[in-house]
Order: structure tokens, then C-alpha cells, then sequence
């Protein structure tokens, strides 16, 4: 019987285990995140960042004369353990202003408004009694106000709460971010508590083509640099974000300028979860498990550290429940109505900047992945004919897939796994 090697990847709720030949097994690619061990508590690394701010003045001295502050805080879609963050940036500021007027301000982005359980589960029951919090939504005009032009040449449109604050702040978490870099920083603004109309002319498709809207990239990253632009204009003036692991622990803090420590934070992720691109014939990836593979939405994301790493006419195995379909029905749409996704790209480069509709990134991005790679998708809980309209191809099973790819590949295909594809960056081969 022939050697091979074996491993789990994280698939829903649980993993899935799977086994690939010794002779075309080419590496395990993965985060050195899970291993990193701080050596500290939770509570300590953002006191010990809130001590020794990066680039900037304590907060609670910022805090000084500041009659009208304004906390952005991430919503529910993001794990941010606020539970931590947001009690000391609290204490901090009121240690700095006892009679500071105090908004936190959550950043929906495009997304839903939290609901009142999911704030609670997120800040706790204490700050969501007692402090005065408000719900951002993209879509209501008359809660923006101008600011400025984006070097996109969008309009940059954001919340007046936001706008209006003598001192705004901004907490949250640094991950790989398949096209703005990283999150975190300025993504609290743009897209956090911009308009619609903003967010759109962000993420347009001459910046989604660019080579340096990729995970890991921020310099000469053009929607990077519109996001910088933005939380300048809107005089972000301190943050507190964090590094965490698989377990939502904290394993790093950084607070300060948004740019300068935001820029630390980005470094020490890197450093930890850079991974060199394989050049394999076929890469399995995954999203991580639930719930970021609850759709095929979501698992463009991890595609994208398989396309880094797969080589030019090769095969992704792409491990993701998708439970709740395809996520998004621009994003189906665009890509089940188009023939090829050769068209699908064809389409998206003729849409000028200010007319971006929505998902129109995602599906971009998927179209350039399939114009390169045939991607299978690994599922018992999505329809077999909505992945194939979408022009990838369905396997109940990894050895379905992986027999698959094969026999196109040929017996001697090498062969990578990266288990969690969001989770890493790919150094260009």
C-alpha cells in the first residue's frame, strides 16, 4: 500500500481528514499563529499596548478638552473580542475626561445592523446598558456628509457622528485581507462608516485588477491607499487593534496612530503567517471552517491563497461547506448569466469606477481565478448545480476531488495543502 501523508482540515463545525500520495505530496503551508504563545493574559497585552501607544500621545492625554468622542467599534461580523478591548479604552478615556460625551459608533460596512444579543455577546451587557451606542447604515443619505474627494475619484461620504467628533478613535483586528492587505486601521472608516456610494467607488474594478490589491499588500495597494486617505480626512486619531488566533484569543495589541501602529500590527502578523507559494499542480485550501465557509461568497477568500500558490493552469481543491449557498445574488447572478468567466471579466472592466454595483469584486475575483485554475469544490451541504453554474465543478468527497484533479493533472501532479487559506499570506513565486 503506498505512503502517504494525512492531515484534518477544518470544514463547518468539524474537519474533514484527508490523504494524498507521499510521491505528490509537495508541502503543508500554514500559520505560525496557532503556535505563537505571548506569555501574558488577554487583558495585559491591550494594557501593555494602551501604555506605550505607537506614534502618538497616551489616549487618555488625547482624551484632554475633548468634549465629544467617538468609538468605532466592528459589528458582528467580525470577531473582535470587544469584550477586552473595550472596557480599558473606556476607563482610558474617562481617566483623561471624566465628562467626556462617549458614542461608540458600530461599523456595519455593507452588512446588517447588530442586534441587541449580539451587541451584548460582543461588548457585554454592562457597556451596552450603560453607554450610548449607535448602529451605522451605508445606505441612508441623510446620515453622511461630504468630506472630500478619494484619489479613486469617488466621493468620500461618512457617517456625521463620526464627522462631527472632536476625538474619534477605533478598535479592532488585524487578519490577511484577500484585497485591501490587511483589515484593520482604516478600515474602520472606509469601508466602516462610509456611504455606499463610497464604499462602491473603493472597490471598483481597475483597483480589484491591480497586482497589488493582494493579501499581505499594502504598499502601492490603490484601495489601501484610499483608505488611508480616508481616515485621515476623517481625523482618526488612535487605535487599538489586535492580533488573535484561531480560538479569537488575543496574542497581540498594538494602539496608537492608525497608520504607523496599525503598520506594526501588520508586521508581526506577517511575520507569523507568510508562507512561501508552492507552485504545485493541484493546492487544496480551506476558509477555516464555519463560518467563514458558509458560502462560496466567503470562499473566494480562501481561493485566493491557493491561486497565489497554484501553478498557471492548475488545479484548486477548495474544502467549504458553503451551507447557505452562494451568499450573494449579484455575485451568482453575474457569474451563472456569463458564458465564460472570461466574459464575466470582459463585463467588469468596462464599468467605470463610480458605477461599481454591488459584489461586483467577488465575482471579479473569482472570474480571474477561474480564467487561470479549475477549482472543485468539496461539499455535502451545497447544491451540486448552483457551484456548477457558477463554472467550478462539485465533489461530495476530497477523494472524489482529489481523483478528479488527478486524472486531468496526470499521476505524477505535485500536490500542496494550505488548511486555512484566509489564515496566510503568499509570497509572490
Amino acid at each position: 500500500m503506498p505512503e502517504v501523508f494525512n492531515t484534518r482540515i477544518p470544514y463547518f463545525n468539524t474537519h474533514i481528514k484527508i490523504e494524498v500520495p507521499l510521491s505528490n505530496f509537495s508541502g503543508i503551508f500554514q500559520s505560525k499563529v496557532e503556535e505563537y504563545q505571548p506569555g501574558i493574559s488577554e487583558a495585559a497585552l491591550v494594557k501593555h499596548a494602551l501604555d506605550n501607544p505607537i506614534a502618538s500621545l497616551p489616549l487618555e492625554k488625547l482624551s484632554e478638552g475633548k468634549n465629544n468622542i467617538v468609538i468605532i467599534t466592528s459589528d458582528h461580523t467580525r470577531p473582535v473580542p470587544s469584550r477586552i478591548i473595550m472596557p480599558f479604552i473606556l476607563e482610558r478615556i474617562r481617566r483623561g475626561n471624566p465628562q467626556a460625551v462617549i458614542t461608540i459608533l458600530v461599523a456595519t460596512g455593507f452588512h446588517r445592523p447588530s442586534t441587541k444579543q449580539e451587541l451584548i455577546n460582543k461588548l457585554g451587557d454592562k457597556i451596552v446598558r450603560e453607554e450610548n451606542i449607535v448602529m451605522h447604515f451605508s445606505n441612508h443619505a441623510q446620515d453622511m456628509i461630504f468630506l472630500d474627494k478619494l484619489p479613486s475619484g469617488g466621493d468620500l461620504l461618512i457617517n456625521k457622528i463620526a464627522a462631527k467628533a472632536d476625538l474619534l478613535i477605533a478598535e479592532g483586528f488585524i487578519e490577511p485581507h484577500f484585497f485591501a492587505g490587511f483589515s484593520g486601521g482604516r478600515k474602520s472608516v472606509l469601508p466602516g462608516i462610509a456611504s455606499t456610494a463610497t464604499v462602491l467607488a473603493n472597490h471598483c474594478s481597475e483597483f480589484i485588477q491591480s497586482p497589488y490589491a493582494r493579501t499581505g499588500v499594502l504598499d502601492n495597494n490603490p484601495m489601501h491607499t484610499d483608505m488611508i486617505f480616508a481616515a485621515n480626512t476623517a481625523k482618526l486619531k488612535f487605535i487599538v487593534n489586535v492580533v488573535i488566533n484561531s480560538d479569537k484569543k488575543i496574542i497581540h495589541a498594538v494602539a496608537g496612530d492608525h497608520e504607523t501602529a496599525h503598520r506594526s500590527g501588520c508586521d508581526f502578523l506577517a511575520n507569523l503567517c507568510r508562507i512561501p507559494a508552492s507552485g504545485a499542480d493541484i493546492v487544496i485550501s480551506s476558509n477555516g471552517g464555519s463560518p467563514l465557509d458558509q458560502n462560496i461568497y466567503q470562499a473566494v477568500k480562501g481561493m485566493t491563497a491557493a491561486e497565489a500558490s497554484c501553478n498557471c493552469d492548475g488545479t484548486i481543491i477548495m474544502i467549504a461547506a458553503c451551507n447557505d449557498g452562494h451568499g450573494g445574488e449579484s455575485f451568482y447572478r453575474n457569474m451563472a448569466e456569463a458564458a465564460t468567466p472570461a466574459e464575466v471579466l470582459r463585463k467588469v472592466e468596462k464599468i467605470p469606477r463610480n458605477k461599481t454595483i454591488p459584489d461586483q469584486w467577488e465575482f471579479q475575483i473569482l472570474a480571474r481565478i477561474l480564467e487561470r485554475h479549475r477549482v472543485i469544490m468539496v461539499t455535502d451541504m451545497c447544491s451540486p448545480e448552483l457551484i456548477k453554474n457558477m463554472h467550478m465543478e462539485h465533489a461530495v468527497t476530497f477523494e472524489e476531488a482529489l481523483s478528479m484533479a488527478m486524472k486531468e493533472k496526470g499521476k505524477n501532479a505535485s500536490v500542496a495543502v494550505i488548511p486555512d487559506g484566509v489564515s496566510v499570506i503568499v509570497d509572490p513565486k
